[in-house]
């Protein structure tokens, strides 16, 4: 009884503190509405590629006090990642070559009947995650340069909770480096520009290679990143770098035993069949297992189609890998298939269905590994909310699914989303789960889930985002020998819920 005490007062002061945010938000959001009109909304597909923009200046929306002009890393991420009206910076009066930005989430999240072995006790996991960011660069000219510090925290965790470096990691270094920009080389009206130094990337849909935006924790890359483009047609982006190693509670650091390098071509010029193209190497030698050990080529080929109202698009996108696990040859593959409609109706209704598949290994103990490597990418957009969730990976997965977004009014989204879950192999592991049935009686259904989200933003400083997931476990669940580790009543259906606020300043 004690201990249900302690969990509804740990609970009863997060629900006092997410109430004290939303009036504070609320605040805000008041105040903003009174000294400006908002922009028209348009709809943002989760997930958007980075963009092909070389603009100097980006307009803000008519609440802004000023222009924002074009960030130093505003090639390497996606455009929502750093616009947004410097608030602080003008009421600073800090010159306008100078950037300066602050950032601050929030996100409450529960979960119960935890499926991981990692979690023995199997209890109810709440956790309220803090994320903050500072941004100082020095704009204008053809050199830049960008400092952004991130400090990622969790709160209410206790023994037995899901913890690691994808949730916290307390005051580090995001982002510094250097950057020198070309306009208009060799007369041909081309663009380039070179970056050194520590730096978050987002290529294509971000599967394999991704700022994170839902996590806790953010990607990061020491080395160089070089790009080549002609306006928004196409461009080319090389990099090498070694792969930052998040430490929870000291300084990151980085290994050139873990090198990792690329080539990524975009190319816009026909409409209807935009396309990427790309090759990455991987080559992480860190651990002292041998196992544990990669060295892997990745190949890709993706083309799709933008939305727009009144038509179908679509999204293709096939990825190999071969290379070395080890002393294992590794040989795999991930498939993803997408088909959407746009209705020019009421709400703006979209509706997708898609299907991925990710290869996994069928044996521990053979001379083929077979488990797709998702390398450095993002799953909340496509699979199910990450944080302290997150069971589903692009590794021995395959899943149909759709979902169901409309726009009942300026700034708002909803989304509605089913996907079933099957394990590629049945004696392949679950993903990074801790789970697996070598001899594959368990089956493969993992189940299915339906999840609800809305999300509400007022403007670039302010959002809000809540979402409720029900996960209904498949037969998998039930039939895992007790050798597997699955934690009491882990085979009982799991709800999810989260609720989040951002500020930008």
């Amino acid at each position: 009884m004690t201990g249900k005490r302690s969990s509804e007062g740990k609970i009863g002061i997060v629900k006092r503190i997410l109430m004290g945010i939303a009036v504070f938000m609320w605040s805000v959001t008041a105040i903003a509405q009174a000294s400006s009109e908002r922009p028209k909304y348009s709809v943002r597909i989760a997930g958007a590629d980075t963009s092909l923009h070389q603009g100097a200046y980006i307009r803000g929306t008519p609440s802004s006090q000023s222009a924002v002009q074009e960030s130093a890393d505003a090639v390497l991420i996606r455009t929502k990642e750093w616009q947004w009206n410097r608030y602080f910076k003008n009421a600073l009066h800090v010159p306008e070559w100078l950037d300066l930005g602050l950032e601050h989430r929030t996100r409450f999240e529960t979960y119960d009947h935890p499926w991981r072995s990692s979690q023995p006790l199997g209890r109810t996991d709440s956790q309220v995650q803090q994320r903050s960011r500072l941004r100082f660069g020095v704009n204008g000219g053809a050199f830049r340069f960008l400092f952004e510090g991130q400090d990622s925290r969790v709160h209410f965790d206790d023994p037995g909770d899901f913890v690691n470096a994808g949730i916290r990691n307390e005051w580090d270094i995001l982002q510094v480096f250097v950057t020198a920009t070309g306009n208009n080389v060799f007369g041909a009206g081309l663009r380039t520009d070179l970056h050194i130094g520590r730096i978050t990337m987002d290529f294509g849909h971000r599967r394999l290679i991704a700022r994170n935006d839902f996590r806790n924790t953010t990607n990061a890359f020491d080395g160089m990143h070089w790009q080549l483009a002609k306006d928004k047609v196409w461009r080319i982006r090389m990099f090498l770098v070694e792969p930052v190693l998040r430490d929870q509670t000291g300084l990151d650091e980085q290994s050139n035993r873990n090198l990792f390098w690329g080539i990524y071509g975009e190319s816009n010029q026909v409409p209807w069949l935009r396309m990427n193209v790309y090759y990455f190497g991987l080559n992480d030698q860190r651990n002292a297992t041998v196992s544990a050990q990669r060295s892997f080529s990745t190949f890709g080929l993706r083309f799709y189609e933008i939305p727009y109202s009144r038509q179908l698009d679509y999204e293709v996108e096939s990825v190999w890998q071969t290379g070395k696990r080890g002393t294992v040859d590794h040989f795999a593959h991930f498939q993803h298939l997408a088909l959407g409609y746009s209705f020019d109706l009421p709400w703006s209704p979209r509706f997708v269905m898609y299907y991925d598949y990710a290869s996994g290994d069928r044996s521990p103990n053979d001379s083929q590994d077979s488990s797709f490597d998702t390398l450095f990418g993002a799953r909340r957009f496509e699979y199910a909310p990450t944080g302290n969730f997150g069971p589903f990976f692009r590794t021995n997965l395959s899943s149909p699914g759709w979902r169901l977004l409309v726009v009942p009014a300026q700034g708002w989204k909803l989304q509605l989303k089913h996907r079933v879950w099957y394990l590629a192999t049945s004696r392949g592991a679950f993903a990074s789960n801790g789970l697996r049935d070598a001899s594959g009686r368990s089956g493969n259904f993992l189940g299915h889930d339906v999840e609800l989200r809305v999300q509400w933003k007022i403007n670039d400083n302010l959002e809000f985002d809540a979402g409720y997931l029900h996960w209904f476990k498949g037969s998998y669940f039930d039939r895992l020998p007790a050798s597997a580790g699955l934690p009491p009543e882990g085979n009982t259906d799991t709800d999810y819920l989260y609720i989040l606020t951002k500020i930008r300043l």
